[in-house]
């Protein structure tokens, strides 16, 4: 049973920007329970282990990673039960399979994820 559903990844140019989307079932979260968890963007490029980037707290203050601040924004909409993740000037390197979740994040939630890949 997916919990979270992951979109918007895809080819993009070094120094493009793209938008990600992360979709909660409001069957298990509900509007409620959603809106007082922190939130995370996760990704892990092949061979690597999966990193948080990018968290949300439920008052909307958000912490990134050294390497994306300033490039990302994560973003919140708790009536929709969604999340979003705002990337601009992207690196080759930042080539990975994005993924939310919650923080710290429970593994029955991982998604599939989107794959993001950063090249010309």
């Amino acid at each position: 049973q997916v919990q979270l559903v992951e979109s918007g990844g895809g080819l993009v140019h070094p120094g493009g920007s793209q938008r990600l989307s992360c979709a909660a079932s409001r069957n298990i979260f509900g509007i409620t329970v959603f809106s007082i968890k922190d939130l995370g963007w996760y990704r892990q490029a092949p061979g690597n282990q999966r990193e948080l980037v990018a968290a949300i707290s439920p008052d909307g203050s958000t912490n990134y990673t050294d390497s994306v601040e300033g490039r990302f924004t994560i973003s919140r909409d708790n009536a929709n039960t969604m999340v979003y993740l705002q990337k601009k000037n992207l690196k080759p390197e930042e080539t990975a399979g994005y993924y939310c979740n919650t923080i710290p994040y429970t593994d029955p939630y991982w998604g599939q994820g989107t794959q993001v890949t950063v090249s010309s």
